[in-house]
């Protein structure tokens, strides 16, 4: 999903099925502008009762009171052509929690072409505050602070 509101629109409206890794991007520093909280989108997974078998990965962020197989954080993010921008529907991801891995089946190459396919990043607000810090915040690796 391209954000936070897609998936839940995605959730609520049974799109999310056993199994299926839900990703959300575009919501990192640069993306959300600011680091977006997904309590929603695992709330929603919860309460849908896919909490065991749903995994959900993003570049936005987590707080304390979160459960289930959840992944955040994700660096570079999609507003900065990190991988996580190149991953379409039916692409396979390998979770393996105790080794602490995170991989697709993906050639370097495939993400590649598809990251070169992509359109430039336009930040979808309407605030020139928030423009200018999604043009100089860093990545949440480095701290997602302005330069």
């Amino acid at each position: 999903y391209e954000s936070q509101e897609q998936a839940m629109a995605g959730i609520l409206n049974s799109q999310v099925k056993p199994g299926d890794v839900v990703i959300i991007r575009y919501e990192g520093p640069q993306g959300g502008p600011g680091m977006q909280e997904m309590l929603s989108p695992t709330s929603a997974i919860m309460g849908m009762g896919l909490g065991e078998e749903v995994a959900l990965i993003t570049d936005g962020r987590f707080s304390g009171g979160t459960r289930g197989v959840c992944i955040g954080h994700v660096s570079p993010e999609a507003a900065a052509r990190g991988p996580i921008a190149a991953l379409q529907d039916g692409d396979v991801i390998e979770i393996d929690l105790e080794a602490r891995s995170l991989n697709v089946q993906l050639s370097d190459g495939t993400i590649q072409n598809r990251l070169a396919a992509l359109p430039p990043f336009e930040s979808r607000t309407n605030s020139s505050w928030l423009r200018r810090y999604s043009r100089m915040v860093t990545s949440a690796s480095s701290g997602a602070v302005l330069i």
